[in-house]
């Protein structure tokens, strides 16, 4: 058990039988009545953000997570992933990925959040390179500027991309955000 003056960003706490990670808090020590804790709390199961206060001292249970390297190997019905230290197998469903299903590459190594043995959430690398393999040609003389167009790459997923990538390029994406970054070769 741990106390709200315990709070830190980042935490991971059980309220209410529910797993909420921690965003932000304030400790709040008004003139008049007691002090009391401002939280903002991401709900690792809905993706949900609520604001929450709670009085000084009050106690809940801190969850404690366990983190994974694993590797993607291929998807049938699920996500097939393989842990990297003993081999052994999880499948991940689409729910538990969802946008970041869109960056995932063959063999690529990622995180997984384990609670109580049970996957709750993964941590993509920041960036991935990927090949393009639809997006409308060129036009020659557009090498640097600010207009895009839309392309897919790889794994499916679209992206806006300057008018210079053509197919076949591979270029770096921001997986936090969907965003072309530049272009590795071409």
């Amino acid at each position: 058990m741990i106390s709200t003056g315990d709070f830190k960003n980042g935490m991971t706490i059980l309220y209410e039988e529910q797993l909420y990670k921690i965003l932000y808090f304030q400790h709040v020590k008004p003139g008049k009545g007691g002090a009391f804790v401002r939280t903002k709390l991401k709900d690792l199961n809905t993706g949900a953000i609520i604001d929450k206060t709670f009085r000084a001292g009050e106690k809940m249970e801190q969850a404690i997570l366990e983190n994974k390297k694993m590797q993607y190997l291929y998807r049938d019905e699920f996500y097939n992933f393989m842990d990297t230290r003993n081999y052994e197998q999880a499948q991940l469903g689409e729910k538990l990925l969802e946008e970041q299903k869109d960056y995932l590459l063959e063999n690529m190594e990622i995180t997984v959040v384990f609670y109580r043995g049970k996957p709750i959430s993964v941590e993509l690398p920041i960036s991935i390179e990927a090949r393009v393999i639809r997006t409308e040609a060129g036009v020659k003389g557009n090498t640097v500027s600010t207009t895009f167009k839309p392309a897919e790459i790889e794994t499916g997923a679209k992206v806006m991309v300057p008018l210079f990538i053509n197919n076949g390029d591979i270029i770096k994406i921001d997986t936090r955000t969907g965003e072309y970054i530049i272009r590795v070769s071409g």
